[in-house]
Order: structure tokens, then C-alpha cells, then sequence
């Protein structure tokens, strides 16, 4: 709108304060929308490679199993299954510190369970950044509205009389920051729940997968749960 009552006229008569809250709002949604397409595109890439995880069990030997999961040393499970492998080596093969002498069941389940830690801890890389924008985003833009309100009693007071062309723009400011907070906040607060639930999805998959691991790695077969419980073994490479 090219209006008195438009957002660049909005813009050009809001001083220092209204300008850096409206700024600190639009970087806060930049920030928070980045977040949630790197994000998401990283959910639906380990869940693709979830799904393609349980092809690892259908092979003959470890280093067939191995190549199923391609070469990308970002895919969890493939580091998840080195880890399992080289702790299980390091603990058949050496006994020369303190930490060797824990029961082989004990050193990989450790060994698993740090590569998940691990991971969770990327996983949840930036999940900040929406907690803070959906929390504080309202506030900010409150403030907007706090001081759009007191910037209108300002012009009323200057001007002697409460005209609406007087009132007309300071209280568009307030009214926009008020907006502006919330358009901020509510896309941080759902890109965050969506993540939250897609990032329980793939580590749920991974500690099963990791279940399996110490299984094969401690008895030389993998364990699956149901109502007959079997074994698929799966010779070491």
C-alpha cells in the first residue's frame, strides 16, 4: 500500500527503536525458516536411509552388509556399524589398558551408545534456535507494540489534540510488531514440533538397529523380537 497508513510509511516514520525490533523479527524468521528446511531435509534423508537399513541384515557376510549402506560417512547406521566393528576388534585384540578388561557385551554396548550420543547431538543441531525464536519472539514484538503505543501518546501529547492523522501511524506500528511477533513465532514453534517428532523417528530406528549391532557383534547373530524369536547370522567380514 502506498497510503499514510502503508507499511513503508510505517517504516519511514517508526524511529530507531521500532526499525531494530522490526529488523531483529526478520532475521529471527530467516534464521528459524533455515533452520527448518536444513533440518527437514536431513529428517527425510536419514529416514530414507532408515528404510534402507534393514537391507544391511540380508547379506552373507559384514563387509557385504557394509557396502548396502553405501559410502557416506554421514549415514548413522553405516558409522554406527564401524563403531560396533571396531570396538568389537580393539577389544578382541588388545589388553593392554584398564577399560579392556570390561566384558565384551559392556565395551560395545559403550562404543554403540557414544555413536548415538553423537548423533542425537547433530540431530538436534539448531532445534535451539526455534526454541528461542517461538519463545521470544511474542515478547519482542510486545515490546514493539509497548512502544508503538507509547510513540502515538507521544504525538498526541505533542500535538495537543488527538486527531487520527496524529495517532493513525504509531498505532500501525504497534499493531504490525504485534503481528510481525507472531508470524515470527508460530512457523518456529510447528517447524520445531515437526522436527522434534521426525528426529524421534529416525533415533528410534537407530537404537533398534544398535540392539541388533550388539547382538551380532556379542554372539555372531542378529536377535529379532516377535512372537517367534529367531536369529539371521550374519558371518563377521
Amino acid at each position: 500500500m502506498d497510503s499514510q497508513f502503508g507499511l513503508m510509511n510505517v517504516w519511514a516514520q517508526g524511529d530507531f527503536v521500532t526499525k531494530a525490533v522490526a529488523l531483529l523479527l526478520i532475521g529471527m524468521s530467516l534464521a528459524s525458516w533455515i533452520v527448518i528446511l536444513i533440518k527437514a531435509l536431513d529428517v527425510i534423508k536419514y529416514k530414507r536411509l532408515a528404510k534402507h537399513s534393514q537391507d544391511f541384515w540380508h547379506s552373507e557376510d559384514f563387509a557385504t552388509a557394509l557396502n548396502k549402506l553405501g559410502k557416506d560417512d554421514s549415514n548413522p547406521f553405516r558409522a554406527l556399524a564401524l563403531e560396533g566393528r571396531e570396538a568389537a576388534a580393539h577389544h578382541r585384540n588388545t589388553k593392554a589398558h584398564l577399560h579392556d578388561a570390561l566384558d565384551v557385551s559392556d565395551w560395545i554396548t559403550r562404543a554403540l551408545r557414544n555413536g548415538i550420543d553423537e548423533f542425537t547431538a547433530r540431530l538436534q543441531t539448531g532445534l535451539a534456535i526455534l526454541a528461542s525464536v517461538g519463545s521470544t519472539a511474542p515478547f519482542i514484538g510486545l515490546f514493539g507494540t509497548v512502544w508503538g503505543i507509547y510513540h502515538a501518546l507521544m504525538s498526541i501529547s505533542s500535538a495537543g489534540q488527538a486527531t487520527i492523522d496524529k495517532v493513525a501511524g504509531p498505532i500501525g506500528e504497534a499493531l504490525i510488531m504485534t503481528a510481525l511477533g507472531l508470524a515470527v513465532a508460530i512457523p518456529a514453534v510447528l517447524g520445531y514440533n515437526a522436527l522434534v517428532r521426525g528426529n524421534k523417528f529416525v533415533l528410534t530406528k537407530l537404537n533398534s538397529f544398535a540392539h541388533d549391532l550388539h547382538a551380532y557383534f556379542v554372539t555372531g547373530a542378529r536377535v529379532q523380537s516377535g512372537v517367534e524369536a529367531t536369529v539371521v547370522p550374519l558371518k563377521k567380514g
